[in-house]
C-alpha cells in the first residue's frame, strides 16, 4: 500500500486540493484575509502538483534534463519532497502565521520561488516544463497578493521576509543537492 501511495500521491493530493477549495469559505470563515490567503497556498500547491506530476511528468523530465536519463530523482524522493516537505512547510507556515503573521511568508515564498524557477527555466530553454502553467496562472497572482496582504497587515518584518525566502530557497536547494549527489553516485557506479 505504501508503494502505491508513493507512486500515486498526486491524484489524492489534487482531489484533496479541490475539496479544500470547496470547503475554504467554511474553514476560513472569520479568519483575517492574510491568514485565509495563506491557507489557499496548500490547495493551490496541490493543483500545481497535478500539472507537474501527472503521469510522472516532472520526474521523467527532470531525470532526462539533469540526470541524462538516469534515475536521479526517484518516486520516493518526489513523494517526500511534495507531501512531507511542501505540504508540511505550508502547514507549519499556517500554524506559525496564527502566532505571528510573518510566518505565513514561508508559504508565500515557497510558491513564489517555485514560480520563478519554472518561469526562468521556460525562458532559458524556450519550452514548457511541467508545472509552468499553474506557476504563472496561480502561484504568481496568489503569492504576490498574499505578500501584499501580509505586508499591509504588519506581518512583513525584515526577519519574516528573510526567513520565508531563505527557507524556500533552502528547500529548493536541498532538492538540487540531493539530485546532484545521486547523479554522482550513479555515475561512479556505471
Amino acid at each position: 500500500m505504501l508503494q502505491r501511495l508513493i507512486l500515486y500521491w498526486v491524484y489524492g493530493g489534487a482531489l484533496a486540493g479541490v475539496l479544500l477549495l470547496i470547503l475554504t469559505p467554511l474553514l476560513v470563515s472569520g479568519w483575517p484575509l492574510p491568514l485565509a490567503a495563506t491557507f489557499l497556498h496548500l490547495p493551490a500547491y496541490m493543483i500545481h502538483q497535478l500539472e507537474e506530476h501527472d503521469r510522472d511528468r516532472f520526474r521523467l523530465f527532470f531525470n532526462d534534463l539533469i540526470g541524462g536519463g538516469k534515475d536521479v530523482l526517484t518516486p520516493l524522493a518526489v513523494f517526500v519532497v511534495n507531501v512531507i516537505c511542501v505540504w508540511g512547510l505550508i502547514a507549519l507556515s499556517l500554524y506559525g502565521a496564527f502566532v505571528n503573521l510573518g510566518w505565513g511568508l514561508i508559504a508565500v515564498y515557497l510558491v513564489l520561488v517555485n514560480a520563478v524557477i519554472h518561469i526562468v527555466h521556460g525562458i532559458i530553454f524556450r519550452r514548457y516544463n511541467p508545472g509552468l502553467l499553474t506557476a504563472v496562472g496561480i502561484f504568481l497572482p496568489l503569492g504576490l497578493a498574499t505578500l501584499v496582504l501580509i505586508q499591509r497587515a504588519g506581518g512583513g518584518q525584515a526577519w519574516s521576509h528573510a526567513a520565508g525566502f531563505l527557507i524556500a530557497i533552502g528547500a529548493h536547494a536541498a532538492i538540487i543537492a540531493h539530485v546532484l549527489r545521486r547523479r554522482k553516485v550513479l555515475q561512479n557506479a556505471a
